[in-house]
């Protein structure tokens, strides 16, 4: 999509997104959604339940880049709203080359989770496979996008011109409880690229985002760099996190976990931090 048509899709109103949207997953007939319980993907697969009904499938990966309680809240979703929900297996560990963490990482990753999806679908009579990104996904270095293109998934947000800000309003209309959940990327994200990913630091990793979450920040990461725990949250929590009960809990928690050293970055959270590593190059 060419920059100019991204803009006019961006402008558009969100009534009209919305019945492109529904227009579009109406074409498809039937759909597995690629679902991870967030904001995109939750608002995706239940437009798509509204409009397509039982022609339209859940599934879910689950592996050790994947917090349990994300797990949960998606199998939640679906037996709460009917929705038939598959999870498949999906170690990326096991995919050669991915534990080395190279740059194309999520390449690898969504290649191999929408073959499953793909498998499932077919099983199932399901002719397309759908995945949530939107219009923002576009600006950030985002090789898992090639594996859509590749196979031949469908990216009906994108279609439609959603973005993120446009997704939250379209769910809290719904009435959808991920309107205004924090965005999730999966735990390898957190690693600087060429970093080995191990079970071991995964762990870490999570261990130490749910006890941030557990404090009350909105909004976190921590990125791993070697023995170093780079914080991440919304600048405007940076008060509450320096307190000295919540500084010393958070610093003696993260090197109970296996950290040397925890830190908090200045700049705050931002998405995709990790890959201002490439541009140094």
């Amino acid at each position: 999509m060419n920059r100019t048509n991204e803009t006019l899709q961006k402008s558009g109103s969100l009534a009209d997104k919305q019945k492109a949207l529904k227009e579009h997953l109406k074409s498809l007939g039937s759909a597995a959604v690629a679902f991870s319980g967030g904001v995109d993907s939750t608002f995706l697969l239940k437009t798509a339940f509204q409009v397509l009904g039982d022609q339209v499938i859940a599934v879910t990966a689950r592996s050790c880049s994947f917090p349990q309680r994300e797990l949960k809240e998606a199998a939640a979703f679906c037996q709460r709203e009917g929705i038939r929900h598959f999870i498949c297996d999906s170690e990326e560990l096991d995919i050669e080359g991915f534990s080395q963490n190279p740059r194309n990482r999520c390449y690898l990753c969504k290649t191999e989770l929408f073959t499953k999806i793909r498998s499932i679908a077919e099983k199932e009579g399901i002719r397309y496979i759908c995945e949530g990104s939107n219009l923002d996904d576009n600006g950030d270095y985002r090789p898992g996008l090639i594996a859509v293109q590749e196979q031949g998934i469908e990216s009906p947000l994108r279609k439609a011109g959603f973005t993120k800000d446009d997704i939250r309003q379209a769910s809290k209309e719904m009435g959808l409880p991920t309107w205004n959940k924090q965005s999730f990327a999966c735990l390898s994200s957190r690693f600087v690229y060429g970093e080995t990913i191990t079970k071991e630091k995964l762990s870490m990793v999570d261990k130490a985002e749910q006890l941030l979450l557990d404090l009350g920040f909105h909004q976190v990461r921590v990125r791993i760099h070697g023995d170093l725990a780079r914080i991440e949250i919304l600048p405007e929590e940076f008060e509450k996190i320096i307190e000295p009960e919540t500084r010393q809990r958070v610093n003696d928690y993260l090197e109970r976990q296996g950290f040397s050293f925890v830190s908090l970055d200045l700049a705050g959270y931002r998405t995709g931090s990790m890959n201002l590593t490439l541009r140094e190059d």
